[in-house]
């Protein structure tokens, strides 16, 4: 007998986090990686970044200008920006100011003495954040070009502490300092994510979903078992929609509908086991709910386009040539 909603909405899958799944399979990683003050008249060009790059004004403020944009962003003390885009950008005491090249002004991994300009009025903290080569487009496909959290924001409110921390350990040096940066760094790319799906609009693919209390209890309840041949009635009923409603709204939503997207997340859970561990494919197939290797394997390449060995040997041949 197919379980009550009441039960579906009662049920310990419903503590599964979809957000942080995401973020685990993707390896999503934090780092400061500098920072530096000004005053006066200044201005650096910043290079088309070769991974998501985060900066937050920690003191005074600047304007952004953003290649492809068409007017510079004023950030004040307490913004956070986050720049997914390969796309160059100036920051500047204001904007017409000539750019100094960012790279030959900090050769050498560090700031110069005194700081830019004339003066310390203004100070700028930065970093990036890593994404797993295979699977890091999950995310940084739905995220748009760039994101700005001003300070005076609701949303931005938990990012003051956060700043005050990482300025404090970057200026004294405590022991662990190296650790406990980088862990405030991940909780800061966290909480600009959290407030992107509180005010972002338009979203699509599964960012949007996750945005949707109304569709979080189905996605838990696939993140928490997606092993389990769940099915729409199943999933609608832990909404509260009829199973039409449910449908309909996940795929305007999600841009697939709901059990392809189990069948996708299953893929992405799939790959990533193919890539790290040596567990057979007919292990796998059955952890993720298939009644057979061979079904698994059919499944595998119709979304992926090799079968789960081909890809496996892709992957291990991959990170042999990374790590020479």
């Amino acid at each position: 007998m197919r379980q009550s909603a009441s039960y579906l909405r009662d049920s310990s899958n419903m503590s599964a986090d979809p957000f942080s799944d995401i973020l685990r399979l993707t390896h999503a990683e934090s780092l400061v990686t500098g920072g530096f003050t000004a005053g006066g008249r200044w201005a650096l060009r910043f290079p088309v970044p070769e991974k998501i790059k985060f900066f937050a004004v920690v003191k005074g403020s600047c304007w952004v200008a953003i290649d492809g944009e068409p007017e510079p962003v004023r950030f004040d003390t307490g913004d956070v920006g986050l720049l997914t885009a390969k796309r160059s950008f100036v920051l500047s005491s204001e904007p017409g100011v000539e750019a100094l090249d960012a790279m030959a002004v900090f050769s050498g991994g560090r700031s110069p003495e005194g700081g830019i300009g004339e003066g310390e009025d203004f100070a700028h903290i930065g970093g990036h954040v890593l994404l797993d080569q295979a699977s890091g487009q999950l995310l940084s496909d739905v995220l748009p070009p760039w994101i700005h959290v001003p300070a005076a924001s609701p949303q931005a409110a938990s990012f003051r502490w956060l700043l005050e921390q990482l300025v404090n350990e970057r200026a004294n040096e405590l022991p662990g300092t190296q650790l406990a940066s980088a862990q405030l760094a991940q909780l800061l790319f966290i909480q600009i994510l959290r407030a992107h799906l509180q005010t972002a609009s338009p979203m699509t693919g599964w960012l949007r979903a996750l945005s949707d209390p109304r569709l979080a209890p189905a996605l838990r309840l696939m993140h928490g078992d997606p092993a389990r041949p769940w099915h729409l009635e199943e999933l609608a009923e832990a909404c509260a929609m009829s199973r039409t409603t449910f449908a309909q709204r996940f795929k305007a939503s999600a841009g697939v509908a709901p059990l392809s997207y189990l069948a996708e997340w299953r893929m992405r859970l799939a790959g990533r086991s193919l890539r790290e561990e040596n567990k057979p494919v007919a292990v796998i197939a059955q952890a993720l709910g298939y009644g057979s290797e061979s079904a698994f394997s059919t499944a595998f390449k119709r979304v992926t386009g090799q079968s789960p060995k081909a890809y496996r040997a892709a992957a291990t041949a991959a990170a042999a040539a990374a790590a020479e």
